[in-house]
């Protein structure tokens, strides 16, 4: 990773483009830096100018007095390469690229090729470009050319490749103070990835929330790695899906775990939290920066205890709903406490989680921080939530009676076993100041009660693993070995030893995809179990395959070109007498004729519960998948996902995470499955993928039983050579 600490705690600045036009952003670079206190030297670069808004001025980068640690770029596109050459060879410490003009269009790639020849010849750090800027508020410094208001630091740090979402964060009143804010634009030199593992350094960092429009590549994985190494929580929100996957379209598995999904997987196992949208994103960071957030029982997921505090037995029913809907249990409160509760509060007053202590006792504030510590001291509770809500604009005896309300809870959450956190029930009635001083006291604040109970979720989830995260990143970097088995041409044998006929050519030739039969003869000698087949050279040898592989069989045809046989008439099923075989033979042959390929005669397997297995390495780390339904799977749509590498235990535990995993377990009655064999089989698959440099390995369907599982149909595909591309990501 690249060294930032010059760039992001710069004592020393240069605005290239400095002026004092109002409007403009090198007026904005330097106004802002004034504006929020930066103690370091400044100086402008403009060859028409001696001085600009009370700075020096010089002609050029290269006449600056000193290697400065920042510059600040806000000049026309055109000119920016030859100033990145000059401040990389003068020493300075790193650039922000404000102006627009580069690869977001078509006449501007070159440009941003020569930025990124410039950056790259002295190890330079390029913050855009196209991008609004860094700004440091810990240690008072913008690189920054729009509007800003200047406030006290907090622990939230913010990476956003929109500059219109940094913008709007900065403006918002909600208790939620920053770190540092990075609007990182085009990305064309630093990555997320750089910014991940420089912040993670930052002692008072409490939580990084990024904003993504890709997906970072397989880098990501090491700069989550160094989040996870200094126990700093990251929470993502990624916009827009990534084309990779449109090469496997062909294939269940593109449309049931496509790249989003996969890139959602991997946040979840480096132990980030996924927003839904930007007031999410920002919310589960603030709440997760607050070191005393964490439950006792932090790693235990949803089902850690949490008890709900209202005033309202309406706000009751929406918290007990959603937490339902999040999974988060709700656990009845012990005799004791209820007891406790009954001697504090007045009778009409709910005793139960949720807790409704009615508005009979608002503002007492002695009373509520007793409740607060009696809730919190039950042996099931180790969160509490409380809505907590304050209009705008009070004063007088009002504004103290909520102020009292407040510092109950405060003070309840002191004296308290268990974390505490309030949240408004609508995202506007959290008033910014309130909310800042339960920040500072330890006590998250939420906008929303939808969003508060996202966060309490959240505040529970297992931290994520530097060692597998780094295995991760080597097993997408890695390059596979080349594969050690061609697809069959011509006669071959099959595990019977009978003699087999190819009509395919491999799967070279049809864009990388290889026939079944190739991809069932790769399965097999890597140890997949898959169903007895073999190829038929004409009707008699499939009559005779009848014979073989048992009462009954299916014929299929065997093409690089096909990948869904049914809409074509390519499978025939539960053939059992000559006539039968005959027949499908025929057609089957005759469709070969137009689309090449060849014959396979399987056995029938015997029934079981229908499942997908595949593994991907399109997407922004290699994956495997394991997911219900076989041929009605994307109508399902209950699939787990997996980040290579990956072991058999933990598919085994993904697979139990299905919404479907009682069909697999002995719900209603049935019998359960052998999940280990199908986890054994998607660890194999896994494993394949990579020994064998395919893109896609997809087993649909896998008929699992309990006594093992079995690959019914197979698809696979090569990789395809792809140019690197030219400019980082």
């Amino acid at each position: 990773m690249i060294e930032l600490t010059r760039l992001l705690r710069p004592r020393s600045v240069a605005v290239v483009g400095a002026t004092d036009r109002p409007g403009s952003y090198g007026a904005q670079a330097l106004l802002n830096l004034d504006a929020i206190g930066f103690g370091g030297r400044v100086f402008g670069v403009n060859p028409r100018r001696g001085e600009v808004l009370g700075h020096p001025c010089v002609p050029s980068v290269a006449d600056l007095p000193e290697p400065v640690d920042a510059v600040v770029m806000a000049i026309p596109a055109a000119a920016v390469p030859a100033a990145v050459e000059q401040a990389g060879a003068r020493g300075c410490g790193g650039a922000v690229v404000i102006g627009a003009g580069f690869a977001e269009v078509a006449e501007g790639v070159s440009l941003q090729r020569q930025l990124v020849d410039a950056a790259m010849r002295h190890d330079f750090p390029v913050c855009g470009p196209n991008c609004n800027g860094i700004v440091a508020m810990h240690a008072r410094a913008a690189l920054w050319g729009d509007a800003l208001s200047p406030r006290e630091p907090g622990p939230v740090a913010l990476v956003s490749q929109s500059g219109n979402v940094a913008v709007n964060a900065l403006a918002t009143r909600r208790g939620l103070r920053f770190h540092t804010v990075i609007a990182s634009g085009n990305q064309a030199v630093l990555g997320a990835a750089d910014y991940l593992a420089s912040l993670a350094t930052e002692a008072d960092l409490g939580a990084i929330a990024l904003y993504l429009e890709d997906d970072g590549g397989p880098r990501l994985c090491e700069g989550l790695a160094a989040c996870a190494e200094s126990g700093v929580p990251v929470v993502v929100l990624k916009v827009g899906s990534s084309p990779a996957g449109a090469r496997a379209a062909a294939a269940h598995s593109a449309a049931l775990a496509g790249d989003q999904r996969i890139f959602r997987a991997l946040i979840e196992d480096a132990g980030g939290v996924w927003a839904a949208d930007v007031h999410e994103l920002l919310e589960l960071a603030k709440a997760l920066a607050v070191p005393r957030a964490r439950p006792r029982t932090v790693g235990a997921g949803a089902g850690a205890g949490l008890a709900i505090m209202t005033c309202s037995g309406g706000d009751s029913a929406q918290g007990a709903d959603e937490a339902a809907r999040l999974g988060l249990e709700l656990p009845a409160l012990a005799p004791a406490t209820c007891d406790r509760l009954r001697a504090l509060l007045p009778p009409a007053a709910t005793v139960a989680n949720p807790l409704d202590y009615t508005a009979m006792i608002w503002g007492e504030r002695a009373l509520l921080r007793d409740l607060v510590v009696a809730v919190g001291e039950d042996p099931a509770i180790d969160r509490v939530l409380v809505f907590y809500d304050q209009p705008a604009g009070l004063s007088g005896p009002v504004a103290e009676s909520w102020r009292a309300v407040r510092e109950g809870i405060v003070a309840g959450a002191a004296a308290s076993p268990a974390s505490t956190m309030i949240c408004s029930t609508l995202p506007e009635l959290l008033d910014d100041d309130a909310a800042w001083q339960c920040v500072r006291s330890g006590i998250p604040a939420v906008a929303g009660l939808r969003t508060g109970l996202a966060c309490a979720a959240a505040l529970s989830a297992r931290p994520g693993d530097p060692a597998r995260l780094h295995a991760i990143a080597a097993a997408a970097r890695q390059p596979s070995r080349e594969p050690s088995r061609e697809p069959s041409r011509g006669p071959s044998r099959d595990e019977n030893g009978s003699e087999t006929h190819s009509h395919s050519h491999g799967g070279g030739s049809e864009g990388g995809w290889l026939a079944e039969h190739d991809a069932k003869e790769l399965l097999r000698a890597g140890s997949v179990e898959v169903v007895d087949g073999r190829l038929v050279a004409d009707a008699d040898d499939a009559v005779s395959a009848l014979g073989e592989l048992g009462r009954s069989i299916a014929l299929k045809l065997s093409a690089p070109a096909i990948q869904h046989k049914s809409e074509l008439g390519a499978v025939w099923l539960r053939l059992s007498s000559e006539a039968e075989v005959r027949e499908a033979f025929a057609a089957l042959d005759a469709l070969a004729g137009r689309l090449g390929g060849a014959v396979l005669a399987e056995r029938m397997a015997r029934p079981g519960v229908e499942l997908i297995v595949a593994a991907r390495a399109d997407a922004v780390v290699p994956a495997v998948l394991v997911g219900l339904g076989g041929v009605w799977t994307e109508v399902l749509d209950d699939v787990a996902i997996v980040p290579l590498p990956a072991d058999a235990r933990r598919i085994e535990r993904a697979i139990r995470g299905l919404r479907g995993a009682a069909l697999l377990t002995g719900g209603r009655g049935g019998l359960p499955v052998d999940l280990a064999a199908v986890a054994r089989m998607a660890q194999r698959v896994g494993e394949l993928l990579r020994e064998e440099s395919l893109e896609l390995l997809e087993l649909n369907p896998v008929l699992v039983g309990p006594d093992g599982a079995v690959a019914v149909d197979a698809t696979a595909r090569r990789r395809i050579a792809v140019a690197e591309p030219v400019l980082s990501t």
